[in-house]
């Protein structure tokens, strides 16, 4: 198809705000719920970012997303929420409830239709951020946690509330952790930020934080934010013989584009840990709005906090970058039964599986660019049991079993009723698999993007990074499906 007209960006963005207010959201609704899209890692002038909350939501619901949470740092707030500096430094329990939370309040009432959470960016005590939120209609329980458990928070001033500073050694961070699986397991979440910019979770520490909090900690962010800053994702430390794990891959962090590494080690041992997509959004220079450019899409059976929070612990998500995709239906069938992602699939030993992948793609991306998929993998590997503490394998992060099974470019997919579909068949499967996609705008061999195989390169080859590089560099990964075999 000749492409006769390339919209500007912001014209997009106009377009589907209009779009949004004609059929009440950008959820795409199909039986039993809803497609939602949003941002859980985000900043204001309240820590280091630099626009007031009001504007950083208002661009994000422009970019087309239905919820977003505000994660200011732990500490302290050097800033007001309109940018001009407090006399001194007001600790960030304080901020949270008494600055935060009201403005998300009377944010919640101007878009009646849209989800904000309070939140909070963890300084993780011995390790680095991550986004904490428990979302209710107070602010409480955030404020207390980052009181107790914040690593860069110092006061000591509520210890007549029987509130404890736990907040210094890796035990300590487990500890909040399961503070927040005793009193919200089914509210709350602890998902790790920018994981391996400073190589600060090893992954043992990752196995501690979902053995103690299974409903909690159930993510990372496999895509991190920061995507047209210069050094890509942020990653720009030289941390020795291992800065090549410090650094993004196609925009993706080291732990999820290593086929075979960490994230397929944790999957192989059929753990719920899921990966999602952030903006880290701190400034319009550094860093694209939230929902411009990246984008979680959860599947979500209701319309509240809970059910929110239900659908992102589900794992039936996935994680886009430049709008590669804005549609995914992903599943495996045997025997008249099928899971899709996040799911489990029961069958009998040496079934065979059929593999269906539905996929849809904008004419346009938020940068006014033609949007189209090269290629689509599809990735496998083993489950095995859960390793324990006691063994040495507790602290192995590779599955060697994990390969690209399959790949599929425009002559394995044919369009129906506004999708791309493909079918696959895998015979007689004999053990425990999980299957996970991945897609890219790339194809293979391609000057220091990608090798021969279709894998991601390091970002630093491309040299400095900005707006341009990122939209050239687009990928998709979606959350695995799990085949278990009964013998």
């Amino acid at each position: 198809m000749e492409i006769t007209k390339v919209f500007k960006p912001r014209y997009v963005l106009l377009v589907l705000a209009v779009i949004a207010v004609l059929v009440g959201g950008l959820s795409v609704m199909a039986a039993g719920g809803k497609w939602v899209t949003g941002d859980f890692h985000t900043h204001t002038f309240l820590t280091d970012g630099n626009n007031m909350q009001e504007e950083v939501v208002k661009n994000a619901f422009v970019s087309g997303l239905d919820w977003m949470a505000n994660s200011e740092h732990g500490g302290t707030s050097q800033k007001d929420p309109k940018g001009k500096a407090y006399p001194a430094p007001v600790w960030r329990w304080i901020t949270i409830k008494d600055a935060s939370f009201p403005i998300i309040q009377s944010l919640r009432n101007n878009y009646p239709n849209k989800l904000l959470i309070q939140g909070l960016e963890w300084n993780v005590p011995s390790h680095e951020h991550a986004s904490v939120g428990i979302v209710g209609t107070e602010p409480g329980p955030v404020s207390d946690f980052e009181y107790m458990f914040d690593g860069s928070d110092t006061d000591t001033s509520r210890a007549a509330e029987n509130l404890a500073k736990i907040n210094k050694v890796h035990a300590d961070a487990v500890a909040g952790a399961k503070w927040l699986e005793t009193n919200y397991p089914n509210t709350s979440y602890f998902l790790l930020n920018h994981p391996s910019r400073k190589l600060a979770y090893s992954v043992a520490d990752i196995r501690d934080f979902i053995d103690a909090a299974p409903d909690v900690c159930f993510g990372m962010e496999g895509f991190p934010g920061h995507q047209k800053e210069k050094n890509r994702g942020g990653y720009g430390n030289d941390l020795g013989a291992n800065t090549y794990k410090a650094r993004t891959y196609g925009g993706a962090d080291y732990m999820l584009a290593k086929v075979g590494g960490l994230w397929d080690a944790l999957i192989g041992e059929g753990r719920h840990f899921w990966i999602f997509v952030n903006s880290d959004y701190h400034s319009s220079d550094n860093d694209f709005w939230p929902g411009e450019y990246a984008k979680n899409y959860t599947w979500v059976t209701g319309s509240d906090y809970n059910s929110l929070i239900d659908g992102l612990r589900s794992g039936n998500s996935f994680a886009v970058q430049g709008e590669l995709i804005n549609a995914l239906d992903f599943n495996a069938a045997a025997n008249n039964e099928q899971a899709t992602m996040g799911q489990a699939l029961d069958i009998a030993a040496n079934s065979n599986l059929v593999i269906t992948i539905r996929f849809k793609s904008p004419q346009y991306n938020n940068n006014g660019d033609a949007v189209k998929v090269d290629h689509i993998d599809l990735i496998s590997g083993e489950v095995g049991a859960k390793e324990l503490p006691s063994s040495p394998e507790y602290s192995k992060d590779t599955n060697e079993t994990t390969k690209v099974i399959a790949r599929f470019t425009a002559k394995d997919w044919k369009l129906q009723n506004g999708y791309y579909i493909i079918k696959y068949q895998i015979k007689n499967v004999g053990k425990n698999m999980y299957y996970r996609l991945r897609g890219t705008n790339l194809g293979l061999n391609v000057t220091n993007e990608t090798d021969k195989d279709g894998n991601p390169l390091n970002d630093d080859l491309v040299g400095t990074n900005d707006r341009v590089k990122a939209y050239k560099d687009l990928w998709f990964y979606s959350n695995p499906i799990f085949v278990s075999v009964t013998k």
